[in-house]
Order: C-alpha cells, then structure tokens, then sequence
C-alpha cells in the first residue's frame, strides 16, 4: 500500500475544500502532499528545507525541486510544520521561501509537532516527535500549549536520531580509551563509517563533510544491534524511550492533561523496543493513554486547515 493509499484508509479528516499542499520539513527530507477537497493526489519528495539543517541556498533549491513535483496551477494554502519554528520571525522566514511557489496562496508555518498531534487524530493532547530530533508539544482545551525540548541537537534532542548515532560514536570511543577491543556494536559503527579504527571517529565527528543527518542514520545500527541482543544495544534503545516520555510527561504536566501522549516520526513510528520503554514510563507516572502514530504527521494538515480560523 503507498502513501496515499495509507491516507485514504486512515480516519477521516474534517472537510476541506480547494487545493492544499501539506509540507513537513524535517532535518533529513521536505515532503509534501497535494490535497484536492481534502483528499491527497500527489505525495513528493526532496531534500531539506530546514535552514537549521541546510543553507538557505539548498533549502530554496529543495523547495524549487519539491513544488516542480507536486503540480501547478492554483492553490489555496500551503500548511507547513518544521522543526525549529520557535518564534514568529521563523515561521516568516520560512513562509517567505515557500511565497514564491505559490502565489496568492494563504502560507501557514507551524512546529511540526503540531502536524503529528493532529495526524493523531487529536486536536488536544502531546506530541512527541522521534526523528532526526525530538520535541514534545502539546495543547489542552483551553488553547494553552506547552513544549519541552525541540532545541537542536547541540542543546538536546535526547531520544532522537542523532542522540542514538552520538551515543554510539561515545560509547566506541570509552571503549578504546579502557583498552578494550571494539565490540559488536563499535565494529558495526567502524565499518559504516568506513574507518578502520575507533580513533578516527573523532576526527569524522567534528568533519564538515559529517553532520546532523549524517550521525542520525547511524541509529540504525543502535536499533539493529538491540534487535540481535546486544546489550549495548537494548540499553541505548530503552534509554531513548525514557527521555521521550519525560519530554511527554513535562507538557503533560504542565497543561493538565491526562492524555493522549501520540508518538511518531521515523523512530517512534517503527522501533517497538523504544515504544515499549517509552510506555512504560510514562504508565510509571500514571500516563496511560498513549499511541503510536499510524499515518505520517503531513496527513495531519486538512485536520489543522479545518480547525484554523478563517
């Protein structure tokens, strides 16, 4: 089943009328889907858009090659969620690159924690992104929203990608300074790397031709050792899961809510040891009505454009 046979057989959107492109921009991809009345008819893909991740240069080319994808003619509104929109001057920043695709179209910019709540089929409750970085956000009856973390992974990012990739690099390089042999995972983080010896992570590390996107694909390794029964392994896993849910339960506490708590993107979406840990802490704090997502966040956006003022 594609991406928009997923969409089409998930819960049913509020109505929405005229044609909307729904983008979530996240550290590694731009992708965008074309609603028609509510219902997806192109679903593209292309590079970064997120300036935090990619010069503005790239991030303008990205958008250029993604809206070519997705078709012309009119459209309505463009409803975008990406990370590190923490201020209204970003989400400016960021509607005035996409401007120029669409002419006379309404643009919204939001966090794209927003897009996974909604996608939830939630419109009050937490989300929590598990991706290339992480963030909760999250909103009560009230209209109070409440976030915690989302800073980029030189501040945080606990439990996401790039903290899973970190980890392993830290945890190769203890083991060389204590005089032990690489292990299954260092030799596995070595040979995907492509360096011959643990030393020479640092160096790559701190390399301009290494980066965010770079380090948060070698989570996979981290996952796949855990699923062979590395120790090593399974330890990172569940203490990714741990840090999520308290990043969960911080908004949680702080808007009042007894739920839901909705896990997705790339790791929450597909790493059950992770989902597994992520449970169980939050049942610790009596938070039980938690779900993992089932669709991707941008098929959260005709929920957003049906429940925004007009």
């Amino acid at each position: 089943m594609n991406n928009l046979d997923s969409a089409a057989h998930s819960s049913a959107s509020p109505a929405i009328t005229g044609t909307v492109i729904g983008l979530d921009i996240g550290g590694t991809k731009t992708r965008g889907v074309r609603f028609e009345d509510g219902v997806p008819v192109r679903d593209e893909n292309a590079g970064s858009s997120n300036v935090q991740n990619v010069t503005v240069e790239q991030a303008m080319a990205n958008l250029a090659e993604l809206f070519g994808k997705i078709g012309g003619g009119t459209v309505d509104q463009v409803y975008a969620g990406a990370g590190g929109i923490d201020t209204d001057e970003d989400a400016r920043a960021l509607a005035d690159l996409i401007a120029p695709h669409v002419p006379g179209a309404r643009i919204t910019v939001v966090h794209d924690s927003r897009l996974l709540l909604a996608a939830g089929g939630a419109s009050t409750g937490v989300a929590v992104i598990a991706g290339t970085g992480s963030a909760a956000w999250g909103r009560n009856q009230a209209g109070q929203e409440a976030r915690a973390g989302g800073w980029g992974y030189l501040l945080g990012d606990e439990g996401s990608g790039y903290w899973l990739g970190r980890e392993a690099v830290r945890h190769s390089l203890r083991r060389m300074n204590q005089g032990l042999e690489p292990d299954r995972l260092s030799r596995a983080l070595l040979e995907a790397c492509g360096v011959d010896e643990p030393g020479k992570l640092i160096a790559l590390f701190h390399s301009p031709d290494t980066g965010r996107r770079y380090w948060a694909q070698q989570a996979r390794l981290v996952v796949e050792a855990a699923d062979a029964g590395d120790e090593v392994g399974i330890g990172l896993v569940e203490q990714a899961g741990r840090d999520l849910a308290d990043l969960a339960a911080q908004a949680v506490r702080q808007l009042g809510l007894a739920g839901p708590v909705i896990l997705g993107s790339g790791l929450g979406m597909n790493v059950p040891r992770l989902q597994e840990s992520f449970k169980a802490r939050l049942a610790e704090g009596g938070i039980v009505d938690v779900r993992i997502l089932q669709q991707d966040p941008v098929f959260g956006v005709p929920r957003l454009v049906a429940e925004q003022p007009a």
